[in-house]
Order: C-alpha cells, then sequence, then structure tokens
C-alpha cells in the first residue's frame, strides 16, 4: 500500500447525527482528488468524542458511499482491546480493507506490553491491523525496535508515524529496509514530501480532505523524484500548516480550520462533537479565506501539475 490515504473528517449536523450528504459529498471529493484510500475514525475523525452507535453508522455510511473504489481503514483505538477486536470485526463485516490502531490509551504500557498487545491484536482481528504511533495523544512512544519485531506478525503490514520527529521517521525506515512489503506512512503534512523521497510509502495527511489533488500530486512528484515540482507545492502545504491549521486556541485548532474550509466550499457544517467546539473570532475566519484563496493561486500558477 502507498500513496495518499486520506484521515477523514466527520461530518455532522448535531452532536450525535452524522451529515449523511456531507459524507456523501466528501467522499466523492476525495475520490475525485485521486486519494489512495480512506480512513476513518481517526484523530481528525474525531474518533475519541463519538459514540459507539455512531462510529458504527460511520463505517456502514463510508463503506456504502465509497462502494469499493478505494480500501476504507478503520480506526479501532480503544483501552479494552475486546473493544477494539469486536470493532475490527463490525468493519470487516461492513466491507473495510483494513483497521488501524494506537496504543491503549490511560495506562503506559512498556515496550514488551505493547508488542504483547499489538500481537493479540493482530492474532484475532479478522482485518489487517496497521500500527498507529501518535505520543502526542497516547503519551506513548512505539520504539522503532518494537515496530521493526511487530512488523514480521503476517497480519500487521504497516505503520502511520504520526510522531512529527524526522529522525525517528528515518530509523524506522532504515530498520525496515529489507521488509518492502510492510508500509511505512508519515502522518504530520509538513513532513509527508520529504518522507517519500527518502523512501516512504505515502501520507497519511489531514490536508487532504480539503485539497485532496494537492497531496497527490505532491506524493507523485516525490515518488518520482521531480525535486522542482515538490518545492514548488510544498509551499502550498506550508501555507496550510501555518495559517488555516494555527487559529483559534486548543490542541485541535487544526481540525477546527478544516471544517471551517469545507463548509466554506459547502460540503458540510463546523459542528463537532463535544467536548469539542467550533469557533473563530472574525480575523482568524478572515486569515483562513484568504489563505485558502493563496493555496489555490500557488496550485493555479503551476503549470506542472
Amino acid at each position: 500500500m502507498n500513496g495518499i490515504i486520506t484521515p477523514m473528517i466527520t461530518p455532522l449536523l448535531s452532536d450525535d447525527t452524522i451529515d449523511k450528504k456531507g459524507l456523501k459529498q466528501i467522499v466523492e471529493h476525495l475520490i475525485a482528488g485521486g486519494i489512495n484510500g480512506i480512513f476513518v475514525l481517526g484523530t481528525t475523525g474525531e474518533a475519541t468524542s463519538l459514540p459507539d452507535k455512531l462510529k458504527q453508522e460511520l463505517i456502514a455510511l463510508s463503506s456504502e458511499y465509497i462502494g469499493g473504489r478505494v480500501p476504507l481503514f478503520v480506526g479501532i483505538t480503544d483501552p479494552s482491546p475486546g473493544e477494539s477486536i469486536a470493532l475490527a470485526a463490525f468493519s470487516k463485516n461492513a466491507g473495510a480493507s483494513a483497521v488501524v490502531a494506537a496504543p491503549p490509551f490511560y495506562f503506559t504500557l512498556t515496550q514488551p506490553e505493547l508488542m504483547a498487545y499489538y500481537n493479540n491484536l493482530a492474532d484475532k482481528s479478522v482485518l489487517p491491523v496497521f500500527i498507529y504511533n501518535m505520543p502526542a495523544q497516547t503519551k506513548i512512544m512505539i520504539e522503532p525496535s518494537t515496530v521493526t519485531a511487530l512488523s514480521k506478525h503476517p497480519n500487521i503490514p504497516g505503520i502511520k508515524d504520526s510522531s512529527g520527529i524526522g529522525p525517528y521517521f528515518n530509523t524506522l525506515l532504515y530498520l525496515l529496509k529489507d521488509n518492502p512489503d510492510f508500509s511505512v506512512f508519515v502522518g504530520p503534512d509538513e513532513m509527508m514530501a520529504q518522507a517519500v523521497l527518502l523512501g516512504g510509502s505515502g501520507g497519511v495527511n489531514s490536508g487532504s480532505n480539503m485539497f485532496p489533488h494537492l497531496f497527490v500530486r505532491l506524493y507523485k512528484a516525490a515518488a518520482e523524484g521531480d525535486l522542482q515540482t515538490v518545492r514548488y507545492l510544498q509551499q502550498a502545504v506550508m501555507e496550510i500548516s501555518s495559517v488555516i491549521y494555527s487559529q483559534g486556541g486548543g490542541g485541535y485548532r487544526f481540525l477546527k480550520g478544516i471544517k471551517k474550509v469545507l463548509s466554506a466550499m459547502k460540503m458540510t457544517g463546523n459542528t463537532m462533537a463535544l467536548p469539542l467546539h467550533h469557533a473563530f473570532k472574525d480575523e482568524e475566519s478572515d486569515a483562513i479565506r484568504k489563505s485558502v484563496d493563496r493555496v489555490k493561486q500557488i496550485l493555479s500558477n503551476n503549470t506542472r501539475i
């Protein structure tokens, strides 16, 4: 597996109601943009804020709307391994291709405990299990040696690294160089191009919710070693990161920015699942609007894409 997998937002009409029309529009927007897969119930999908009933509805609807055109990945992270395994089974029945699991949060696990956790999950899951390294939220770093050992499990085909730590990612690539079938994806938008240039499999990038063409084209340029195009398109990625992701407060302001932009595109509203909330000052909304225009200008000026 390689390319761009979109960690899709969860479009909501209210705290406990999915925006079905918005969901369908976003799915079509992503597939038309050329993405290689859709990942629901990740960080960008507000998974930790959604009730189980809504999670199951989102999985079923996403699978229906995707219609097998691209793989569907489902986040199954939960403090209880039993709940994760049950959601993997539900996802399989709904038509998903694989599941993604971060370490169970609350208690901090040791590396041997992480090994045992993932091996147990992979043994019992009816779908392939991707490792999700997200230390900012789980407070646990999955060490490269642990990932290397887990890569030998036949039901663990890859990892999404959202640590944002370049040396860590490079170490993964080095240790896994003799296992080309194990996919190594990067989470932060800003790192995707350089990760691919160094041999990474691609990105699971939140910004592709808004601009799928941008990330697909940047991935292809990096995979082909087209440094001129990479340098040019990276400007748009950094515009998104430095402005759209930086307005308002809270550690989830990137998500507020994404929903603000998708709302302006008439795809869905700004509603977020509690306890998250969506609020911008007028000057922050104006900064996002101007930033979107600059991203579009960068794309329109680049005749090579």
